[in-house]
């Protein structure tokens, strides 16, 4: 079975779907799947792909470039090829590609249609006009959770192509360091902590109202750190620490590399996590691998993901926000109890299981195709 995967995304290593399409192609090479990788320009160098998986990148550059390849150079190539099957990893598809390949996509997320307020003009576009296609053109539709599969029923009645859930995996971080090490991060008390891109989605405008309205004993027992590279239309968050006065409590790391990631999430009390809307939420799942207990919200896919080692939130409501914060801030029995089965929870969060679950998907979708054309 060859399988043909749209790697648009692996231009960045700092972008989330493209570490999902970087981590997905180890394990559907560690399994032995014949995988080749289309990219509409240079793959990151920051992704050490796997001897054996082909890959063929061209020159195009930037958003509508991509767009182009994605509708032209992907399906040549694919024909070319003789693939078997076509994977897009991240809610696109050709329009036309070859009958005899079989497609596959992949639906993270409808944030364009749960919270469309909190997405750039241009990718909530694209999505627009882009995901429905591909939802008509899929042999096979994949959802990261039963959440986004349940919405993709809801939201397009008219889909006839059958829904499947396969939970992603999380990537193994490296031993984390002893908490002196953040240090030069201005890390040297107790602390929660947030992790993802700095966005509207994020809701960390109300996580740090919430924060402002803790006690002092609260606050002196538990700083706030906030780890991620910069997003959009968040220039005001500092604002908001400045007003609260807040900011000897609440930090800003920007991006930091695995290590350090590791080794944050290995010293910090919980994950404070109370997102607007989540397709799946890696944080939560990587907070778990480290026996940590997690704050986030009671809606999506956050529930599903987080199970029983979680503290569940309105994510619009600062002062329940506040509330389960301060608990977790000050009670330790109860963090410690929230946490019992957090690593347990991990382990059902597998890139071995991803492959496998995927490789099942190909060979249906490919059986679909083949009666299809017969």
């Amino acid at each position: 079975m060859k399988i043909a995967i749209d790697g648009r995304n692996l231009a960045s290593a700092t972008d989330g779907i493209g570490r999902f399409v970087y981590n997905a192609v180890k394990a559907l090479a560690a399994q032995g799947a014949d995988v080749v990788v289309y990219a509409p320009d240079v793959v990151s160098e920051s992704y050490d792909i796997p001897p054996g998986v082909s890959v063929r990148s061209a020159g195009f550059k930037g958003p509508l470039a991509r767009t182009l390849w994605g509708q032209s150079r992907l399906p040549s190539l694919a024909r070319r090829d003789r693939v078997e099957v076509l994977w897009g990893p991240s809610h696109r598809l050709p329009f036309v590609l070859d009958g005899r390949i079989a497609r596959v996509v992949t639906i993270h997320d409808l944030v364009w249609l749960h919270t469309p307020e909190t997405m750039r003009a241009r990718t909530l576009i694209g999505e627009r006009l882009l995901m429905k296609p591909a939802l008509r053109k899929a042999d096979i539709v994949v959802a990261d959770s039963t959440a986004t599969a349940s919405a993709l029923t809801v939201e397009f009645p008219w889909l006839k192509s059958p829904i499947r859930m396969v939970f992603p995996g999380t990537a193994t971080l490296p031993v984390p360091g002893d908490v002196s090490s953040l240090g030069p991060l201005g890390i040297t008390r107790p602390y929660a902590l947030f992790v993802g891109t700095l966005e509207p989605r994020k809701n960390l405008a109300n996580l740090i109202r919430a924060y402002g309205l803790l006690s002092a004993d609260a606050c002196a027992g538990c700083d706030l750190v906030i780890v991620g590279g910069k997003g959009w239309k968040q220039t005001d968050l500092a604002d908001l620490v400045r007003a609260g006065g807040l900011e000897a409590n609440i930090r800003f790391t920007g991006f930091v590399d695995d290590a350090v990631l590791a080794t944050l999430y290995a010293n910090c009390l919980f994950l404070a996590m109370p997102s607007l809307y989540e397709g799946f939420g890696f944080p939560i799942v990587e907070a778990h691998s480290f026996g940590k207990p997690v704050l986030t919200s009671n809606t999506s896919s956050m529930p599903e993901v987080a199970g029983d080692s979680a503290v569940l939130v309105d994510p619009n409501d600062p002062a329940g926000i506040a509330a389960a914060f301060g608990r977790l801030c000050m009670d330790a029995e109860f963090r410690n109890r929230i946490a019992a089965g957090a690593r347990s929870n991990a382990g059902r969060f597998t890139w071995e299981n991803h492959a496998k679950g995927m490789l099942q998907i190909f060979e249906e979708a490919i059986r679909q195709r083949r009666k299809t054309d017969a």
